[in-house]
């Protein structure tokens, strides 16, 4: 327990960031070192002048720890601190990973394929659908991979419920302590994925809700994965920083393109524009790009995003609205002849995008 007071205190310490900390332990041997250490010691440090080491030496973040510790057993927390053998190596690749974090729930960190997610909270029917889509499709081609995301609305919790829905584990990275969840709409989803997955997070229980937290977390979002996919972002936000950080870190980042109108979609179009992420269409540009083989003897390629025309997307809205529907009636609905709605409707599902029944009857996929 005194081991564990000294890792979450070193992270306590005012003006010492994560590299700086990594830093005072290798200079002091170890994290109970730093605390030992004398200030003249300390001052000798590069990046250690005398207020820091003033504030090193004041050992009062300690006392917090020890309240943090309490939590953490309590609540039956796990820990993750970056000089153990435990430690994610993915985020140990990273200069400015956690010294420590903590999660709650069963997740392998060190699982072979790791996905994060990421969009904008303000997400559209379209984003929605192609998150769904995204993840449905990496189930059915058996990569199984981790989900990760933010919890936050739009399309992160799209992307935690469409893994749970998969049977995929998934871990939501907060932006706050774990005696909480933000959204607090999203309680029930977060209690789902600690037992599917884990609630993570580097701050500690009491830590408050602030935006600039929100924005800190990001990187841990990108660290863990292997990728980042963006589905749909503005050109400014979240989404945009986790993809910038995930480039930092020489990590592939893919995004969704969307209609050039759609100012949910800029951020994601401008993202492919300036070869700061990779063309998403289906799954298989994933296969491709990040060299995965999806073990099926048939490959089967659905696009994310089937390029359809006005008339195309007028009758695939009429079929889903009506559920299965003979092409006579929906000629008669449409005001179109059936020879023409025949032509779209064959358009449409070689697109996969509608079945054919028997009767001529039609339904959306």
């Amino acid at each position: 327990m005194d081991d564990l007071k000294y890792k979450i205190g070193i992270g306590l310490i005012p003006g010492v960031g994560d590299i700086l900390t990594k830093k005072l332990i290798s200079y002091c041997g170890g994290v109970e070192a730093v605390f030992r250490e004398k200030k003249a010691a300390l001052i000798k440090i590069p990046n250690v002048g005398e207020v820091l080491a003033n504030s090193i030496a004041n050992h009062d973040v300690l006392a917090k720890a020890e309240k943090e510790v309490d939590f953490i057993f309590k609540h039956h927390i796990s820990y993750s601190f970056y000089l153990d053998d435990d430690y994610p190596v993915r985020l140990k690749n990273c200069l400015d990973s956690p010294v420590i974090f903590f999660y709650k729930g069963d997740v392998d960190f060190e699982c072979p394929k790791i996905v994060s997610i990421v969009g904008t909270r303000q997400a559209s029917s379209y984003g929605k659908d192609i998150c769904n889509r995204l993840v449905d499709e990496l189930y059915q081609r058996n990569h199984h991979p981790v989900i990760v995301s933010g919890l936050a609305y739009g399309i992160d919790i799209c992307a935690h419920k469409a893994a749970l829905r998969n049977g995929l584990l998934t871990v939501a990275v907060l932006g706050h302590g774990l005696a909480q969840v933000y959204p607090a709409a999203h309680a029930a989803t977060a209690r789902e994925i600690t037992g599917q997955g884990a609630l993570l997070t580097e701050f500690l229980s009491d830590s408050p809700i602030d935006r600039n937290n929100f924005v800190r977390r990001n990187r841990l979002i990108a660290g863990l994965a292997d990728l980042t996919v963006v589905v749909e972002s503005n050109i400014r936000g979240g989404a945009l920083i986790t993809a910038d950080i995930a480039n930092s870190y020489n990590r592939d980042v893919f995004a969704c393109p969307g209609r050039l109108t759609d100012e949910r979609s800029a951020g994601c179009n401008w993202l492919i524009k300036t070869n700061k992420a990779n063309l998403l269409q289906s799954v298989a540009d994933i296969e491709y790009l990040m060299g995965w083989d999806n073990g099926q003897k048939t490959p089967v390629q659905r696009e994310l995003f089937p390029v359809i025309s006005a008339e195309e997307e007028t009758v695939l809205r009429a079929l889903k609205e009506s559920g299965e529907c003979p092409i006579d009636t929906l000629g008669i609905a449409l005001q179109m002849p059936v020879s023409k709605v025949s032509t779209l409707l064959l358009s449409l599902e070689l697109n996969g995008l509608v079945h054919s029944l028997p009767g001529k009857v039609y339904k959306a996929v």
